[in-house]
């Protein structure tokens, strides 16, 4: 099945500034297109049964992973280990970011 990410429609995500399009959901995971509105920052949490990872397509955000903080840029790839603390914050105040997020649960 072939998806086209213009096609779909920006779902608002549960924290106010992030918004989603869904890829791929299935029972063990999934992906999805995220938008990140300027300064808009995901809080501090971590998850007990899954792994994450983060593709930046666009922009800079600031991506924390446990006590480390990382500046991003197109093209960075990071995993967030299950049950560290994990965040993602834009901190421009003009550009969005626009990133691929999945999640591998065990």
């Amino acid at each position: 099945m072939k998806i086209i990410p213009e096609k779909l429609d920006w779902e608002f995500g549960k924290i106010k500034g992030f918004y989603g399009k869904t890829l791929l959901d299935k029972k063990n995971g999934g992906i999805k297109l995220v938008k990140v509105i300027p300064l808009a920052d995901y809080p501090i949490h971590k998850h007990p049964n899954k792994t994450e990872f983060i593709y930046v397509l666009e922009g800079n955000p600031t991506i924390i992973i446990g006590e480390k903080e990382y500046t991003s840029e197109k093209g960075d790839f990071f995993t967030l280990p299950k049950a560290t603390n994990h965040s993602i914050k834009n901190e421009s105040t003009t550009n969005e970011c626009l990133l691929i997020i999945g999640a591998i649960k065990e």
